[in-house]
């Protein structure tokens, strides 16, 4: 039976960062960089983050995150795998990351998309996420994949990973 690979959106595929950067200098003018932003959560990184990931095109029209399509549709030939997003806090991502997922990763099917509110009732072998709320709860083998928010915190429990090209070497 194949091993099941539950993979994060936001902050492993999507770079939402980018996003963040681009949105805030559209909007006052002021280049945050992404050395401003470590260890603070999004919400203080970025003040007004909360409307941006509210406006239309913001997940639709994130930047890929290195590595990540020719990793993924790797490990797609080796694990079941799910992309599991808490999509429902924000109603305009979910037409927007399905489209995001299909045009950027054609090999996973609408059947391995899950959007949820909390990722709580996800089992599987290996979850690889960037928040700790997500990895904490869940029972499987845990990657953390480093995002601004969450350097200078402690992996607790879980493996830290750098880069798609690290999660590769681990999985693959």
């Amino acid at each position: 039976m194949e091993k099941r690979l539950i993979v994060d959106m936001d902050g492993v595929l999507a770079d939402v960062y980018e996003q963040f950067i681009r949105y805030e200098l559209e909007e006052t003018g002021r280049k945050i960089s992404l050395g401003e932003t470590l260890g603070l959560s999004e919400s203080e990184a970025f003040l007004n983050g909360r409307k941006h990931v509210r406006l239309k095109g913001f997940f639709r029209n994130a930047p890929v995150i290195p590595s990540a399509v020719e990793v993924l549709e790797r490990l797609n030939q080796k694990y079941e795998v799910f992309i599991v997003s808490s999509a429902t806090e924000f109603p305009n991502s979910l037409e927007e990351k399905y489209y995001w997922m299909e045009e950027h990763f054609p090999f996973v099917s609408w059947q391995q998309l899950v959007f949820c509110g909390s990722k709580a009732i996800v089992k599987g072998d290996f979850m690889i996420d960037d928040h700790f709320k997500n990895l904490d709860r869940f029972e499987g083998k845990t990657f953390l994949f480093t995002q601004p928010h969450n350097v200078g915190h402690s992996e607790r429990s879980h493996h830290r990973v750098n880069s798609w090209i690290d999660i590769a070497g681990i999985l693959l």
